[in-house]
C-alpha cells in the first residue's frame, strides 16, 4: 500500500478530496449522456464509468469497510464499477463498459454526491487506515482524470465530424527550438525511489541504491518538427531502427505517424479535444508508442534513458512546474520555448528503456488494495515526468507510470539519452 504521510505543502485529505472530486465533474461538465457512455476501444473506458469507478473506490474501501452501518448506494453497482480487483469478486467485462447505458450520467453524478457527503461526514471519526485510503483514492482519481481526457480524445477522434469538446487554446506561436542541449552526469552510485514524507504509490518504494554509468540526457523532449524529420527521412520504412516486435506491430497496424496525425510532409494536422489543428512544430511530439520512441532514438543516434537515469537527472526539477492540467481544457502539450530552463515535468509522459518491475524489497499490501500496481509488473515499460493532462500537484520525481509498448493513446513522448 502507498505511503501516505502528508508532505508539508500538501492539502489535508478533506481539502484534497473536495478539490479532486470537483475537478472530475468539471472535466465532464460539457458531455452529453451519450458522450459519457460510449467506449471507443477495450483499452479506453467511458467517462461515466470513470466518474463511477472512482466513487466506487471510496465507497468500497473507505465507507463500506470503515464506517459502521453504511449502506451501499446501490448494491448492484459494485459489479459494474469494480475495475480489476479480484478480491472484490466478479465484475462487468472491461471491453463491455460501453454497454452500461444505465445508470445515466445524472444518476452517476448523484452517486458521487452521496458518497462525497458520506466521506466528509465520516472523516472526523475515520481511523488512520481509512484516512490513508482517502488520500490514496484522491491520487487514484487524479490518474483517472488523465485517463478520462485521453479516453475522450480517442472517442471523439472516431467521430467523422471530429467534434471539439472545448474551444481551441489561444497560444502565441513559438519559434521552433534549436538542437537540444545535453545534461551530463558522471555516473556512480545514486538513490532512486520514494523515501521520507509525502504520498507515493507502492511501486515507487522502497528507495534504493543504483549504479549508473556516465550518461547524458537531453534538456527537453523531442519536438513535432524533429519527428516530422524522422518521418521524412523514412523512419517508418527503415527496419534497421526498429525492434523486431515494434516493426511487426507497425507493419500490422499500418503505422506511419503518431496517433491522430493526418497529412504528409507538406502539412501535418493532429486531433485533440479542441478539434483538428495544424501540428505545432515547436510542441513535444505526443501519442507515440514505446516502439516508435525507441526507433526514433536509434535513428537519432541516441537511446531512451533508463528510469534511474531519468529520475537522477530530474531530481532538482520542480514537479509543480511545466505544462500540466489546471482545469477543464484540451490539455494538449504546449510548445517548447527556445532558451527555457530544462524541464522534466508536464508536456508529455516520456518513455524510458526500463521494464516496469518491482524495486528491490518491494512488497504488495494485504487485501484488495495490494492489487493496485504489483500485479501489472509484467510486459510494461516505465514512463516518467507526467503530461499536460496530469493534474498539477500529482507528480514527483519518483513517479512511475507504465504501459504496454504498443500503447499510444496516452500523451506519451520521449527524451533522448546517450552514453558519455
Amino acid at each position: 500500500m502507498a505511503e501516505v504521510a502528508p508532505a508539508p505543502h500538501a492539502a489535508s485529505p478533506p481539502t484534497l478530496f473536495q478539490k479532486v472530486r470537483r475537478l472530475s465533474l468539471e472535466l465532464a461538465a460539457h458531455l452529453s449522456d451519450a458522450d459519457a457512455t460510449v467506449q471507443s476501444m477495450p483499452d479506453a473506458s467511458p467517462a461515466k464509468w470513470h466518474l463511477a469507478h472512482t466513487t466506487w473506490f471510496f465507497e468500497t474501501f473507505v465507507l463500506r469497510d470503515h464506517v459502521p452501518g453504511y449502506q451501499l448506494h446501490d448494491p448492484r453497482w459494485p459489479f459494474l464499477f469494480n475495475s480489476y480487483y479480484e478480491a472484490e469478486g466478479e465484475r462487468h467485462a472491461r471491453d463491455r463498459r460501453g454497454m452500461i447505458t444505465r445508470p445515466t450520467l445524472d444518476e452517476v453524478r448523484a452517486y458521487r454526491a452521496h458518497v462525497d457527503h458520506a466521506v466528509l461526514r465520516a472523516w472526523p471519526d475515520l481511523p488512520d487506515e481509512a484516512r490513508a485510503l482517502v488520500e490514496l483514492g484522491c491520487h487514484h482519481e487524479q490518474q483517472h482524470q488523465e485517463l478520462l481526457l485521453t479516453d475522450l480524445t480517442h472517442l471523439f477522434a472516431q467521430n467523422p465530424l471530429e467534434p471539439a469538446v472545448w474551444p481551441a487554446s489561444t497560444r502565441a506561436p513559438v519559434a521552433v527550438p534549436g538542437p537540444a542541449n545535453w545534461i551530463e552526469h558522471g555516473g556512480g552510485v545514486a538513490e532512486i525511489g520514494h523515501g521520507g514524507a509525502g504520498f507515493a504509490f507502492d511501486c515507487e518504494t522502497p528507495r534504493h541504491a543504483v549504479l549508473l554509468q556516465p550518461f547524458a540526457v537531453a534538456d527537453r523532449a523531442v519536438t513535432n518538427a524533429e519527428w516530422a524529420a524522422f518521418i521524412a527521412d523514412g523512419g517508418y520504412d527503415s527496419p534497421g531502427h526498429w525492434l523486431a516486435d515494434g516493426w511487426a506491430w507497425a507493419r500490422a497496424n499500418a503505422v506511419r505517424a503518431p496517433l491522430y496525425w493526418e497529412g504528409d510532409g507538406e502539412g501535418w494536422t493532429s486531433f485533440a479535444l479542441d478539434g483538428r489543428r495544424p501540428v505545432d512544430p515547436a510542441a513535444p511530439v505526443a501519442h507515440i508508442s514505446f516502439y516508435e520512441a525507441d526507433a526514433y532514438a536509434s535513428w537519432a543516434g541516441a537511446r531512451l534513458p533508463t528510469e534511474a537515469e531519468w529520475e537522477v537527472a530530474a531530481a532538482g526539477a520542480d514537479p509543480l512546474g511545466g505544462d500540466q492540467l489546471d482545469g477543464p481544457g484540451p490539455a494538449t502539450p504546449a510548445p517548447v520555448r527556445p532558451g527555457a530552463r530544462p524541464g522534466f515535468f508536464g508536456g508529455t509522459w516520456e518513455w524510458t528503456g526500463s521494464a516496469f518491475r518491482p524495486y528491490p524489497g518491494f512488497r504488495t499490501a494485504a487485501g484488495a488494495v495490494g492489487e493496485y500496481n504489483g500485479k501489472f509488473m509484467s510486459g510494461q515499460f516505465v514512463l516518467r515526468g507526467g503530461s499536460s493532462a496530469s493534474p498539477r500537484g500529482h507528480l514527483r520525481a519518483s513517479y512511475r507510470n507504465f504501459f504496454a509498448p504498443d500503447k499510444r493513446w496516452q500523451v506519451t513522448g520521449l527524451r533522448l539519452a546517450r552514453d558519455r
